[in-house]
């Protein structure tokens, strides 16, 4: 039996006793961790396709260790700048055994959606609600900082931040990167990979308007990572 999983942001075709390298999880060492997000599951001549998951689709890991990869040569050059940059990159990983694949039994998230929408098809309630949501939401993104300009945060990962009510750069400086990961994580399995060991450092420097050591600092980083 095996099936096709997507782990933090990639796709890989596991089976029973595998072990398999996938980028970082904010999980422990020793941690039981599942994977909700089951393309396909094979078992013999019988195949089950999602669209695009399966529902109730489960795989059942547990966090081995920790580690990083080889180390990449990454080098960034401008043309008539004499800008030219030489950096190592060794990309955080965790390697994960896994120890279940169940076709039923997960989450049942997405029926309770479906029956909760043909239960109140005509409410004249939800009109009168949205105008002040947007009011809510226009007072958010009035106050928040443009949290993409600290390196290695993207619209999605700051879509998350937001969500989770960290939507300053003062907050982001007073939220620690195991916090700041474990958002990410519970947002999208999709950002789970992402370091923010330095984010709460560049944060800070963007609270305090140190914009020139800000760049100074990215240009030491890759994608945030030291």
């Amino acid at each position: 039996m095996y099936a096709i999983v997507e782990i933090a942001g990639q796709q890989f075709k596991v089976a029973k006793d595998q072990k398999v390298f996938v980028h970082r999880l904010a999980n422990e060492e020793g941690d039981k961790v599942d994977f909700d997000n089951v393309l396909l599951i094979g078992d013999g001549d019988n195949i089950t396709v999602g669209a695009p998951a399966i529902d109730g689709a489960l795989v059942g890991a547990k966090v081995l260790r920790h580690l990083k990869g080889d180390k990449v040569i990454v080098f960034k050059k401008k043309r008539r700048k004499g800008y030219r940059v030489k950096n190592g990159h060794r990309q955080a990983l965790s390697e994960i055994v896994i120890e279940s694949i169940a076709a039923s039994g997960g989450s049942k998230k997405s029926s309770e959606k479906k029956e909760t929408k043909k239960a109140a098809p005509k409410k004249e309630t939800k009109p009168a609600a949205k105008p002040e949501a947007k009011k809510e939401t226009s007072k958010k993104s009035a106050s928040a900082d443009d949290l993409k300009k600290i390196e290695g945060v993207g619209p999605k990962a700051m879509e998350a931040f937001v969500a989770a009510g960290i939507d300053t750069f003062e907050k982001v400086a007073k939220t620690s990167p195991e916090k700041l990961s474990e958002i990410l994580s519970e947002a999208s399995s999709r950002l789970a990979h992402l370091v923010t060991d330095t984010w709460p450092q560049q944060a800070q420097l963007a609270a305090d308007g140190k914009w020139d050591e800000l760049k100074e600092l990215q240009e030491k980083l890759d994608g945030g990572r030291k």
